[in-house]
């Protein structure tokens, strides 16, 4: 009874919005008529605001003002959900569609080589990005080693234990959420390698993507730690364990799920960063699996140096690291999601 009664009233709001997007679309046509000389996007707009204007009063006359707010609201939504979605799969489709065809066509290559020997004259199927993959997994690796405990142990702070330093201290994470990643370049820099006269490396670049994952991850695992019920710190409490313990054997075991979520996040904030490590690891088109000596490359240096050569084969390699890239940030968020998306653990 229900589903029958739910068909012609989804039938009947699908002939609503169709009738005001056709009225809207004649009625700005109309008007468009009589001004000549109007721009596309100012037709757009006009019929836009015209499909909501008759939507909302058809809505009023079928129901009730209230409920004709409320699907005018859900059109808006899904508008502009509509208008972030369609630049996102415009990217995806430019990056692919320029960087499969180099990817697949001189396959492993890509994985297998480097640029150390690529001459003006090869085809971009024989150049690879090995160096780049392989300084883009140490420099982020390292970058997770040092922010993601110190992170963690801050959202400890912040939310189980307190104290008169803890406003202090959530507001330099807020500030530290908003500084820019050149910035974060800027500082290592200057103090590791102008002051200290360090040489340029992979671990100078895991230093400034490191001060860019720590904020990132504190805020997000300040909010896991806050969903974990305060009966689980009241009966660890009540059975004689001391504050440390409860948080250690009870509250991050509730929360590691979420807590391993926040660390894939981190390390998606920072993969593609590229001024940071411009100004520390400097790039090198040879491989260096030695992070704590002498330039290293990563994937976003590697797309940023070659997208700007002239030579067309080079460009092509560059759109191939591209895509690599996304689908590495891509593979990160999947399995947050997945991850964010597991039943709490269990200690």
């Amino acid at each position: 009874m229900t589903a029958a009664w739910a068909e012609p009233d989804v039938r009947r709001q699908a002939l609503h919005l169709a009738g005001s997007l056709a009225s809207g679309g004649l009625l700005t046509w109309a008007v468009f008529q009589l001004v000549p000389g109007g721009a596309p996007l100012g037709f757009a707009l006009c019929w836009y605001f015209a499909f909501l204007t008759l939507y909302w009063l058809v809505e009023r006359d079928s129901h009730s003002p209230h409920e004709a707010r409320d699907r005018v609201t859900t059109v808006l939504l899904a508008t502009a959900a509509l208008v972030a979605f369609v630049p996102l799969v415009l990217i995806m489709y430019l990056v692919v569609s320029k960087g499969l065809p180099t990817l697949i066509g001189g396959f492993p290559n890509f994985f297998t080589r480097t640029l150390e020997v690529f001459g003006p004259l090869d085809d971009a199927t024989t150049g690879g990005g090995k160096h780049a993959v392989i300084g883009t997994l140490q420099q982020v690796g390292i970058a997770t080693l040092i922010s993601v405990p110190v992170a963690v142990l801050t959202a400890v702070y912040l939310n189980e234990i307190g104290g008169r330093m803890a406003p202090v201290l959530r507001f330099i994470v807020d500030a530290m959420s908003g500084v820019p990643s050149i910035v974060a370049g800027l500082f290592v820099y200057t103090l590791w390698i102008v002051r200290f006269g360090n040489d340029f490396s992979g671990a100078a670049g895991s230093a400034a993507l490191a001060v860019l994952m720590v904020p990132t991850v504190t805020r997000t695992a300040e909010e896991i730690l806050r969903t974990v019920p305060g009966g689980l710190r009241e009966a660890a409490l009540a059975l004689g364990s001391p504050q440390w313990r409860m948080i250690l054997l009870v509250v991050l075991p509730t929360a590691r799920s979420g807590l391993v979520t926040g660390a894939i996040l981190g390390v998606a904030r920072a993969v593609g960063e590229t001024a940071p490590v411009l100004l520390t690891a400097r790039g090198s088109r040879a491989l260096n699996m030695n992070p704590f000596a002498e330039p290293q490359d990563d994937l976003p240096l590697f797309v940023y140096a070659l997208i700007r050569t002239p030579n067309q084969s080079l460009v092509d390699v560059a759109w191939a690291g591209a895509l690599v890239l996304v689908l590495l940030v891509l593979t990160l968020f999947v399995i947050a999601r997945v991850v964010g998306g597991s039943r709490p653990s269990r200690s």
